[in-house]
This record gives C-alpha cells, sequence and structure tokens, in this order.
C-alpha cells in the first residue's frame, strides 16, 4: 500500500470509527459479564457441527465471557490510541471475520434470536446485527491494508496502553461478576415500573384488515367488528390480516410468570401486593451455600420487620425445592416457579434479593442489607 497523506487519513478516520464500536461493544458487555456468559451458553447449547456439539464446554463460559470482553475492548483502545497496529490489526480481522460468520449463520437459522453483541443495551435483530459487521468489515479491510503505513516502534508506550486496557478491563469486568451489574440496561432496573397501574381498564382486542384492491391497511377494536361486517360492501373489499390484545397488566419484562405448583401464574397479583413483595431469586439451587442460606433468612427478618410480604422465585423442580427448603429450615417460605433465564434477567446474584412496591423495582443486591423498604 503506498504511503500517501489521504491514505494515513482514511486509516485514521477507519481506526477511530472501529475502535469506537469495539470500545463501547466491549464495556457494555464488561457491564455484566454474566449476562455474556449466558448467552455463550446459549450458542453452545442451540450450535452444533454435525454430530459435535459444545455443551461440554459449558462451564467455560464465564472464562470465554472474560476473555472475550478484555479482548473487544483492548482491541478498540489499540485501535484508537494507534498502538500495535500489526497485532490490532490482525486481531481485529480475525474477530470481524468470526463475527460476521456468526452472526451470518444466526440470521439465516435463527437459532439465537439476539446475539448480544452489545449486551443488554441495545437490541439488534440477526439481520440488523450482520449488517451492522459487513458495514464493519469495510473499514477493517482498510485498517489491515494499511497497518503498515507511517508505523513507528514505540513499544514502552505500546506496551503500557496495552497493560492498561486488559487491566482496566479485567477489573471492571470481575467487579460486575462479584456484584449487580454498575449500570443496570434490563427491565428489572431500580425505579422501572414493570406495570401499567394507572390503566384500569380491561383487556381490549384489537384486528387489522387490508384492502384486498389498494393494500390499505385498517386497525380497529374487535367490538367493532359485527358492525363493519354488517356493511356488505366493505366485508366484499376487506380481508383478515391480524389481531392483537392489549392487556393492562402485562408485565415489562418478557417471559415473566410466577407459576405456583397448580400452574397458575401469580406474578401480576403478586407485583402489586399492598404490603410491598420481596423475592428471593434462585436460578441454580444447586450453587447457593451455607453463607447464602442465611442471607435468605436474613431477608425473611427484614421482611417481617416491615410487614412486607417475602417469596422464593427458582426454576428448581417442586420435588428439589421443598426438599431443600425443609434441609436449611425454611419451610414457612413461599415458593414459585419460573424460567431459568428469566430469573438470571432479574438478577445475576444466585440469590438475589429484590424488594417491588406498587410493581415499581424500589431496590436490589446480591445481599439482604441491599433491601431498602
Amino acid at each position: 500500500m503506498k504511503e500517501t497523506k489521504m491514505n494515513y487519513t482514511l486509516n485514521v478516520v477507519a481506526r477511530w470509527v472501529v475502535g469506537l464500536v469495539f470500545v463501547f461493544s466491549g464495556f457494555v458487555k464488561g457491564v455484566d459479564p454474566m449476562g455474556t456468559a449466558f448467552k455463550i451458553q446459549e450458542y453452545m447449547t442451540a450450535w452444533s457441527i454435525g454430530s459435535l456439539t459444545f455443551e461440554w464446554a459449558l462451564p467455560l463460559a464465564g472464562f470465554l465471557s472474560v476473555v472475550l470482553i478484555c479482548a473487544e475492548f483492548t482491541i478498540g483502545i489499540l485501535l484508537l490510541t494507534n498502538a500495535y497496529r500489526r497485532l490490532s490489526a490482525w486481531g481485529l480481522v480475525l474477530m470481524m471475520a468470526f463475527f460476521t460468520i456468526t452472526t451470518l449463520v444466526d440470521a439465516l437459522t435463527n437459532k439465537v434470536t439476539d446475539c448480544g453483541c452489545f449486551g443488554d443495551a441495545v437490541k439488534l435483530t440477526n439481520w440488523q446485527t450482520f449488517w451492522k459487521n459487513i458495514a464493519l468489515d469495510v473499514p477493517t479491510v482498510w485498517i489491515f491494508l494499511t497497518k503498515d503505513l507511517h508505523r513507528k516502534r514505540r513499544f514502552e508506550r505500546d506496551g503500557l496502553v496495552l497493560m492498561a486496557a486488559v487491566a482496566a478491563m479485567l477489573v471492571f469486568g470481575i467487579y460486575n461478576i462479584r456484584h449487580e451489574p454498575v449500570i443496570d440496561f434490563r427491565p428489572w432496573k431500580v425505579g422501572n415500573q414493570m406495570m401499567d397501574l394507572d390503566n384500569q381498564e380491561g383487556m381490549k382486542s384489537y384486528v387489522t384488515y387490508r384492502n384486498v384492491q389498494t393494500g390499505e391497511r385498517e386497525e380497529f377494536a374487535s367490538a367493532l367488528l359485527m358492525e363493519k361486517m354488517a356493511d356488505s360492501a366493505w366485508a366484499a373489499q376487506w380481508e383478515w390480516e391480524s389481531s392483537r390484545v392489549v392487556d393492562p397488566r402485562e408485565i415489562a419484562a418478557p417471559g415473566f410468570s410466577m407459576i405456583d405448583l397448580n400452574g397458575d401464574d401469580f406474578a401480576a397479583e403478586l407485583l402489586v401486593a399492598e404490603e410491598g413483595l420481596v423475592i428471593v431469586t434462585i436460578h441454580h439451587l444447586e450453587d447457593v451455600d451455607n453463607e447464602n442460606v442465611e442471607e435468605i433468612k436474613r431477608a425473611i427478618d427484614l421482611a417481617n420487620e416491615e410487614g412486607a410480604r417475602i417469596v422464593l422465585l427458582t426454576s428448581a423442580l417442586p420435588e428439589e425445592v421443598q426438599a431443600w427448603l425443609y434441609a436449611h429450615e425454611l419451610g414457612g417460605l413461599d415458593y414459585y416457579f419460573a424460567d431459568a433465564t428469566a430469573i438470571e434477567t432479574m438478577m445475576r446474584g444466585n440469590p438475589g434479593f429484590m424488594y417491588v412496591k406498587d410493581a415499581t423495582v424500589v431496590s436490589k443486591g446480591r445481599k439482604a442489607k441491599s433491601l431498602e423498604m
């Protein structure tokens, strides 16, 4: 590649564009490394190559999450600071090749519906993610082709940049693993209202009809359907296309439920409990140690003192929950069931503690003392 001012300028622009994307992507993943680990586990479970599966690697998801986050963030910093140009260019082109192929397979198969490339901060469809990667591939190729232009050897400075970037993200990531994410992008963020309490109306259903001649679409309340159909001229020109139901008691967390032993969902009722609700979440019952059992007992005492209701929400089997509660002298604790992914979305901790009042998340944390009531 010929060394010209134009080529070098384009290299600088490309490095800043891709570098900022990589730093942002690494940072929002670093905010929640456990969420990235869960996403890696989802890939390991969903993907296979012929008879070769990857479920054997599930225990490595946490380690791979930290490696991915540190690599992505560090490459972004190297690009922005123009450090280790060959190393960053090779790392970038290899990562983008992997990301592009992975997201193309996602878009074609939809085995994993969300790649988690920007954590929970920005949600993209599989095709949007793929085309985003295609757009980044253009400056990536240019960075690789111009990696030797005006290259200066600054090993001491570049070494410090590399070590600082890795150390900063490693410390940041480990902190967020040991605590709840410092920035919460999930639905169950403190202060979020999980249900619309102002809407006192019942469920409403709507239908959409399409004009067979013009293609025009019209949506109206289902209650008006008979009136519309009574007009023979209208009925001859319009055909049903879709319908939807609006439930004012819908919870602002897709897939969330609180199922009892009879299979009934009490989520909407419990979240608006007049006395307030403490939810103890456990997504993996077998990983709760004696110290955490004591935290649960402290949460029970605190809830009783404040007059709040307290329940356990878990994804374990009923017989496992009953045996576990009995073994740890927690037999009086009410319990409900939910999908493990829904629980992990609420709280990364195992257990986790959350206080909800009037369907609003008041406080949450990994210790009973984090509950502000």
